[in-house]
């Protein structure tokens, strides 16, 4: 116990630096977007690679592609349910914040940090979940909403996918342990230390994301998005204690339940019409709600 204490108090203080240091003017919220872009694109493929080396794939694992597609539609619903009063751009809104799973600027680091042979329970999952991102969930939401916007068709998701390097690597390192073939060592050797630095520099950018400052008139909103968010997250998480699973995705399926908001809900939301204040603010307590929601499961479980 005190040694998940002092690993997630060391992902805070990793944030709270990151959020200093924007805040002393040391480095600008610009600065985020090119730490986002060699988390995404060189760090965090680094480390899927790095963590699907020895990868066994059995069936159950495949299953996990599908939760990984079920559980975003589930909150897409529960969203929709739950917004039926609401104004259309702020029902849109609910149903991007509520639905997706932020698994590779947070889950993935949280887990490497603490249980890092569960990544790959956790990649199999976000494969599924990579196609609710990258335009499965506009697809849907944007049906279920009557939206006059252009809907993302096929072509446009499956380019998305085959444009995003972490979704490659999930692809490649998937096909080659179903062959059961094996990179050279001297890959996992060099891509060992560029995913070393995969956490420390996913947190630093959330700390520079952070946005804690928003008129009293929006906070009711917010507060409607988080409330059903981690609701319907934590109903989820006592669903998945009483199925007959192995403990490991137990615990991967319960952390991811109660994670945040992710990347792509924030710019669907604002691309829906959601001011973008609002947005980032959601999106930045989201961040602080589930660090220590995730580390009082990880002990709990």
């Amino acid at each position: 116990m005190g040694a998940i204490l002092l690993n997630s108090l060391g992902l805070f203080v990793i944030i709270l630096i990151g959020y200093l240091t924007k805040r002393l003017n040391l480095l600008m919220k610009a600065d985020g977007s090119m730490i986002s872009k060699i988390v995404v694109n060189v760090t965090l493929p680094a480390a899927i690679i790095v963590n699907l080396q020895y990868l066994a794939v059995k069936n159950q694992l495949l299953l996990l592609i599908v939760a990984g597609l079920v559980l975003n539609l589930v909150m897409i619903l529960i969203g929709h349910f739950l917004s039926r009063k609401q104004e259309q751009v702020e029902r849109e809104f609910l149903m991007y914040g509520v639905s997706g799973y932020n698994i590779g600027n947070f889950a993935i680091p949280f887990v490497q940090s603490f249980i890092p042979q569960a990544i790959p329970i956790l990649s199999f999952f976000d494969i599924g979940n990579s196609v609710m991102l990258a335009g499965g969930s506009n697809v849907v939401i944007e049906g279920i909403s009557g939206s006059d916007e252009e809907r993302p068709s096929v072509k446009k998701v499956l380019g998305r996918l085959f444009r995003s390097v972490p979704f490659l690597c999930y692809l490649i390192m998937l096909s080659l342990r179903i062959l059961e073939l094996d990179l050279p060592e001297a890959v996992f050797q060099i891509a060992q230390p560029i995913a070393d630095a995969n956490t420390f520099l996913s947190m630093f950018m959330i700390g520079l994301f952070l946005e804690l400052r928003l008129p009293k008139k929006d906070l009711a909103l917010v507060g409607r998005v988080l409330a059903i968010k981690y609701g319907a997250g934590l109903l989820l998480v006592a669903f998945f204690m009483l199925l007959p699973f192995p403990a490991m995705i137990k615990i991967v399926l319960c952390l991811v339940s109660v994670g945040p908001i992710p990347t792509f809900g924030v710019i669907n939301s604002v691309a829906a019409g959601m001011r973008a204040e609002v947005v980032g603010f959601t999106s930045s307590l989201s961040f602080l709600i589930s660090l220590p929601l995730m580390t009082s499961l990880l002990i709990f479980l």
